[in-house]
This record gives structure tokens, C-alpha cells and sequence, in this order.
């Protein structure tokens, strides 16, 4: 056999190595590619990890390579990642600025920005401007000027300060409320970094201009027009409208129309599936809904500045007031669950009374000096249900400081929760309407039991809760008092931020029960579970299908309607 020669190595082929292999080569090559993505990697997790907490955290996808070297170093990159950042993928939501804006101790403002729509004219100032078509009755025009506070009132029997009163109607504010927006010192233009979002529409004067002699297309029509505008916007799909919130000045039955019959009352806004996603500030609110909260009806009383007010309060707590109690107001002959027929009967019976009947004619009752004359002189003010559970007289007296007497929870209790105290026994004094009713309790007698020392402290607690329910001059700004509106946006944007905060722990209360409404507003800071309440009698609603709470509710809001206007008229 032959051998095989050798394999002799050549000086060119020397060259081309240059001792070196080509597995060596694409070693370096590796070495260099993977100290690139360190770098990549580096600058990704450690300086963008500084970005805002609402930022991604789902894993980086890489790009797939067969080098070994390469492989390897993911590996090892991926494992330190799974142990210094949360595997699961934090949702994003598209309030989360607002919330990290809400964090930002720097900025005022920060977690009470508001932002308002620009709605067509045709949800707001077009009515103004049509202002006579607002009532069937009163000629609303001279009551929506001044901002809509209405014209002043002159002070010539002493009853008033020299500035700030004027004759507001009770259904103003719509206006009032919009107007003291304008001047809010968080308006933002950023929908993003926004706490809640201001609808300007005047909800109340809309329905107040269809509620005699139209159909129900007419009385629905701005309201389908307006959720159909809002849907449209970008802002509303944040929160699907669960950060929005409107004005009525009009009691909530005016906006829930249970049938489609056009003898039926109202509107049916607040049972719009849109509807029901927004907060609706109403001066009077259902208490087995959850899209309607209440505040105060406006007073006469509309300071300018601080001073205005602090000088009010101190002129209430030196009056002299000769009146053990007082009431202002006409029989309801035909409401037979009325109490006032035997409350005008127990006040005619003592000279501890003042007594202003409103049913004859041209009475004082419609007169503001009048009113607020008898309020100053007495210690408590009886503030039966109206026509519905509410009645703006409650807000007049203690504006007086006069400890209000309630009879039914519906009438405070539970209404302003966001104005009034929880503790009612602090400011006022409740009986239940049964007592008057069986004629178990002489109101006289019920008071004089009230020590002195209480009373004082109790109209002390009513004085102080003025700043809080009257509506400041909206062409100014209070320096450090919070008045009715402040409260109100506060308490929107506590709501929206909360609600917010539950939405992203996955936390919302899968067990809230709507009709239950009035008790979760009851309930304290923290607490979630509603049950068996004291008030409940008061609050059932009828089962008889011929007397339903809607129904009744329905006729309130007409007789309301009609005495109310008699009495701007």
C-alpha cells in the first residue's frame, strides 16, 4: 500500500488564519453582540425603570438568535428581571395621570383639577336667552340675572346686610352652580390630568320649560341630545361618564318619568343608561338611586368675601330671639299623609309660636324680609316635608340661626350628607312624623325640654354650618371659606378619585344594592355593608302596585311645582 503524504501547510493559508480559527472568530462576534444588548438591556431596566408608575411592566420581547453566547446571556438577563420586577402585568388605565397628578405635593391643584365641556349653546346659554320660556308662570328673566342670583334686595327694614342679598328663586342653580365654575382656581383644559369633568348643562331650566302642555318627545329631547353628544367625546370613554357630573336645580322626581305615556311627569334623564353613569347634583335626591346627590337649595344670602360672612355670623349670635319656635307654610289639605294641618294647629294653640300662614293671598310668606325676620327671632324653626321630602325653608332658617326641626330623615338626614353633619342631633332636632301624627308629642313641650346650655351650643353648631350652605357671589371668590359649590366639587372628586382607586384594586362593591341608596351614604369612612336601619319605615316603598313609590313620587314633584310657582309669581 501506498502511504499518504502529509498535508503541508501553506504560508498563504498562514496568512489567512493568522493562527487564529474561525470558531474563535465567531466567538468575538458573539462577545461583541452580547455586550451591545448589556448595554440595551442596562439602559432599558435601570434608567427607564424611573418612568411613571403607570407605565407597563409586561415583559420586553427580544429577538430570536441561535448563538450560544447570546442565549445564554438572555437567559441569565431575564432571570434577574423576574426578581426585581413583578411578573404580572400591571393593567393601565387611562386616569392614571390624573391620579399621579393627585400625588404631586408641588402643584395646588393637584388631584383637583376640573375639566368642562364647551357644550353647544343649546344645552345652557340659549335658554338664558329664551329666559321667558322658563316658566309657564313667573317671568324667570329678572331671576337669572346677576349671575343668576336675581335681582337685589334692599334692606329697609334692617333684616339684611347692606351687600350680598338678593331675591334668588330656589330653582336657580343651574345658573349659579355654572357661574361659580368659571371662577374655580382648578379649571384645566387637559382632560388627562382632570379629577372629574363639569357638564354645563341647565338641566333644571330645560325640563322647567316642557313640563305643561308637551309631549314627552319634547321633554326628552334635550337630554337625548345631550347624552348622544357626550358619548361621542373622547373624554367620555375614560370612564364610560363615570367621572361626570351635571347641576339641576330642581328636585330629582322632575328627571326620573317612569312610563312613556305622555300624562306622565317629567323627563327621563336620570334613567338614561348614559345618565346613570354621571353624578347629578339635585336640590332634593332619591334615596333609593345612586346617580343623584344633594345639596343645598340657594339662600338669599350670597357673600362676596369672607368678611361678609364671618360679619353674618356674628350678628346671629347676638340676636335676641323671642320665639320658642316658628313655621312658614300652608296646609296640604290634600296630601292626607300631611302633617302641617297639625302642626299649624299645635303652633295656633301657644303663644310661644310665630306663625306665617302662605295659603291667603298675598302673604308674608312671600316676602324674603318676612321670612328671614321671623327665622332671626326664633330659637327653632319647624321644617315639615313639602310637597316632597325637601323645602327650601330649612336652609333660610339656618341661615337665621335657627335650630331646625325636622320630622322626617328624608327632609336632611339623608340628603346632605355631603353639607350637614352625620351627628343631626348636633344641629338639630328630629320627630318622628308618627308622633305628630297620633298627636303622641306636643312640639312645645318637646322643646322646652332642651336645656339652655344645648341650645346655645346647637344654634352655636347651626352658625357655623353657614359658610358651607350658601352659594357665594359667583362674579367673586371667598378667601378661605368653603362655601355650598366648594363642597359639592370636593365631594364629586373625593367620589371620582375613590371609585377610581377601587377600579384598579379590582375592589369595586360587586354587593351594592341601589335601592339601598340612602344608607350607604350614612355609613362611615371605610365601611362597605348596609343593614336593618332605624329609618327604614320611613324610606319603604309601597307594594301596592296601584301607590307606587314612583307614582307618588311623580304627584310631589307636580304640587311642588305648582306651589312653588305661585309662590314667585
Amino acid at each position: 500500500m501506498r502511504r499518504r503524504l502529509p498535508v503541508s501547510i501553506t504560508h498563504k493559508d498562514m496568512d489567512k488564519s493568522n493562527g487564529k480559527t474561525p470558531r474563535s472568530r465567531l466567538c468575538f462576534l458573539a462577545s461583541l453582540a452580547a455586550v451591545f444588548w448589556f448595554f440595551i438591556f442596562y439602559f432599558h431596566f435601570t434608567v427607564l425603570s424611573s418612568s411613571p408608575p403607570d407605565q407597563s411592566t409586561q415583559a420586553v420581547s427580544f429577538p430570536s438568535t441561535s448563538s450560544y453566547p447570546e442565549q445564554h446571556f438572555l437567559h441569565g438577563v431575564e432571570n434577574r428581571i423576574s426578581h426585581t420586577r413583578t411578573m404580572p402585568a400591571k393593567r393601565k388605565f387611562p386616569f392614571m395621570r390624573a391620579l399621579r397628578i393627585a400625588e404631586n405635593k408641588s402643584d395646588p391643584c393637584g388631584g383637583r383639577y376640573i375639566y368642562v365641556h364647551d357644550l353647544p349653546s343649546r344645552f345652557n346659554e340659549d335658554m338664558l336667552r329664551d329666559c321667558r320660556k322658563l316658566s309657564l308662570w313667573t317671568n324667570m328673566c329678572k331671576f337669572t340675572s346677576n349671575a343668576g342670583l336675581g335681582p337685589p334686595l334692599d334692606n329697609v327694614e334692617g333684616v339684611f346686610s347692606n351687600t350680598g342679598w338678593y331675591a334668588t328663586n330656589q330653582f336657580a342653580v343651574d345658573v349659579i352652580f355654572s357661574n361659580r365654575m368659571k371662577q374655580y382656581e382648578c379649571l384645566t383644559k387637559d382632560s388627562s390630568i382632570a379629577a372629574a369633568v363639569f357638564v354645563p348643562f341647565y338641566a333644571g331650566f330645560d325640563i322647567a320649560r316642557y313640563l305643561w302642555g308637551y309631549n314627552i318627545s319634547m321633554r326628552d329631547s334635550a337630554s337625548l341630545d345631550l347624552v348622544n353628544w357626550l358619548m361621542k367625546r373622547p373624554e367620555w370613554n375614560v370612564m364610560g361618564g363615570r367621572d361626570h357630573f351635571l347641576v339641576a336645580g330642581r328636585i330629582t322626581w322632575d328627571f326620573r318619568r317612569l312610563t312613556d305615556t305622555d300624562s306622565d311627569w317629567g323627563n327621563k334623564l336620570l334613567f338614561l343608561p348614559a345618565a346613570k353613569n354621571m353624578s347629578m347634583l339635585v336640590v332634593e335626591s332619591s334615596p333609593w338611586n345612586a346617580n343623584d346627590f344633594g345639596i343645598p337649595y340657594p339662600t338669599y344670602f350670597h357673600p362676596a368675601k369672607d368678611s361678609d360672612v364671618f360679619a353674618w355670623q356674628d350678628r346671629m349670635r347676638n340676636l335676641e330671639r323671642k320665639w320658642l319656635f316658628s313655621f312658614a307654610g300652608a296646609p296640604r289639605p290634600g296630601n292626607p299623609k300631611s302633617i302641617r294641618g297639625q302642626i299649624l294647629d299645635q303652633c295656633k294653640r301657644t303663644s310661644s309660636c310665630k306663625l306665617l300662614e302662605c295659603d291667603f293671598g298675598e302673604s308674608k310668606c312671600h316676602s324674603p324680609s318676612s321670612i328671614m325676620q321671623m327665622f332671626q327671632s326664633s330659637l327653632f324653626c319647624l321644617q315639615p316635608q313639602g310637597d316632597s321630602y325637601t323645602r327650601r325653608s330649612a336652609f333660610d332658617s339656618m341661615l337665621a340661626g335657627c335650630i331646625p326641626v325636622f320630622f322626617h330623615p328624608g327632609s336632611a338626614y339623608t340628603q346632605y350628607t355631603w353639607h350637614l353633619p352625620r351627628d343631626y342631633a348636633k344641629y338639630s332636632v328630629f320627630i318622628p312624623e308618627d308622633d305628630i301624627r297620633k298627636n303622641n308629642v306636643s312640639i312645645e313641650e318637646r322643646l322646652k325640654l332642651i336645656s339652655p346650655d344645648v341650645v346655645k351650643a346647637m344654634r352655636e353648631a347651626v352658625i357655623n354650618l353657614i359658610p358651607s350652605i350658601v352659594y357665594a357671589d359667583p362674579r367673586s371668590k371667598l378667601e378661605t371659606l368653603r362655601d355650598a359649590f366648594d363642597v359639592s366639587v370636593q365631594a364629586v372628586i373625593n367620589k371620582v378619585t375613590k371609585l377610581r382607586k377601587e377600579i384598579m384594586e379590582d375592589r369595586e362593591d360587586k354587593d351594592f344594592v341601589e335601592e339601598n341608596s340612602w344608607k350607604y351614604a350614612l355609613l362611615e369612612e371605610g365601611k362597605q355593608t348596609v343593614g336593618a336601619h332605624e329609618w327604614d319605615p320611613f324610606f319603604s316603598k309601597p307594594k301596592d302596585a296601584n301607590s307606587d313609590s314612583g307614582s307618588l313620587s311623580a304627584e310631589a314633584a307636580k304640587s311642588s311645582w305648582k306651589n312653588e310657582q305661585r309662590d314667585q309669581s
